[in-house]
């Protein structure tokens, strides 16, 4: 092959790798890849994560019938939609632990350890920290009342689940390697201002949440994946 023919190949090639739109997720570390194929999405906040042999779910809300039992819930605050008695009861085990704030107590029934912005605990294994998720620019969720997100550790992968939150400065000093991210605006952050904060966390993959269910629509993961530089990947919502 000449030279000449050889760097009008290598172009043409350049070319159409650039303008091609990527395959989603191709970007995605195969350690986190193999974290996010053992992730559901429910809708809202509502996730199950299995790893290590342990099932996590964080913010059971609307659950369907017959669902594996939880090692650990996560919940982040005490709102009707996040601390919802009648969905952990659906996935409450005799060994099940729930982590929740102080304010969760009366709600909620079981192994539960309280928790505020700050503490550190593990619990089946998995480590989790408390960290804060507060409005600025509204008072839904204000930051006195010590409601939380969470970075939770599984098979050497940090997810945060950002809680009910706008962009907040904390997040700049947070390590995540997956970030689950509200998107819907009113209540959180829209899906402009959650672009804004996955830049701040610099996670492998930011996943666009809380929306399709109260507030916020398809369209603002949309927006989010759209508009966010980084790697992203939206969720197809798990009926059960």
């Amino acid at each position: 092959m000449g030279n000449k023919l050889r760097v009008v190949l290598t172009a043409v090639l350049l070319i159409l790798l650039t303008s091609c739109p990527a395959f989603p997720g191709q970007g995605i570390p195969k350690e986190v890849k193999s974290v996010l194929d053992k992730m559901q999405w429910f809708g809202h906040d509502t996730f199950k994560v299995e790893a290590g042999g342990v099932i996590i779910y964080t913010d059971p809300f609307k659950l369907g019938e017959g669902l594996p039992k939880a090692d650990l819930i996560l919940i982040t605050h005490e709102h009707y939609d996040h601390c919802s008695p009648d969905d952990v009861a659906k996935i409450i085990g005799a060994n099940t632990v729930i982590v929740s704030p102080g304010d969760c107590e009366g709600k909620l029934m079981g192994d539960i350890r309280h928790v505020k912005p700050g503490d550190t605990l593990t619990e089946k294994g998995v480590k989790i920290e408390a960290v804060p998720a507060y409005n600025t620019n509204k008072q839904y969720h204000p930051k006195a009342n010590n409601w939380v997100g969470y970075i939770f550790t599984v098979d050497g992968q940090r997810i945060y689940i950002a809680g009910d939150t706008d962009r907040i400065p904390e997040m700049k000093d947070y390590k995540c390697d997956i970030a689950l991210l509200p998107v819907s605006g009113t209540y959180v952050m829209t899906a402009e201002e959650a672009v804004g904060a996955a830049g701040d966390l610099n996670p492998k993959v930011a996943v666009p949440m809380h929306y399709g269910s109260i507030v916020g629509t398809d369209k603002d993961a949309e927006t989010f994946k759209r508009l966010y530089k980084g790697e992203a990947f939206v969720f197809k919502k798990s009926v059960r």
